[in-house]
């Protein structure tokens, strides 16, 4: 008889497909979290100057120390990313215009603030 290649301990391994004998999870297990809503702002303001370049950049430069919050500007029904100077300036928005300042995030107050500050500063 030829002899077989496949020895004892092989064909033991091969056979052996029980689960192990303890499955259950462990007794102090939480469940998983769930995730918050994020915090959102919105806040008009009459613009006291245009809303130019300069000022754009400031809010761009802003709106980059909130990388977790998304921050956007609505201008006679038009909307733009904060973190983008030319969509900011594209708003045309002039002084005397109301500008709703829309955040959400986890810093949205902070980047509201912010931004709201900018957007009311004197001209210098």
């Amino acid at each position: 008889m030829p002899a077989s290649s496949e020895g004892p301990a092989t064909a033991g391994r091969l056979q052996n497909t029980e689960p192990p004998e303890n499955t259950e999870p462990p007794e102090n297990t939480e469940p998983p979290a769930t995730a918050e809503p994020p915090a959102r702002a919105e806040r008009a303001v009459i613009l006291p100057k245009h809303l130019h370049a300069r000022p754009a950049g400031l809010i761009a430069q802003a709106a980059a120390r909130y990388p977790q919050t998304t921050i956007e500007i609505v201008a006679d029904g038009r909307r733009a990313d904060a973190r983008s100077i030319l969509a900011v300036m594209a708003l045309g928005a002039v002084a005397g215009s109301e500008v709703l300042v829309r955040t959400a995030g986890a810093q949205a107050d902070g980047a509201t603030a912010t931004v709201v500050a900018i957007l009311t500063a004197a001209e210098d």
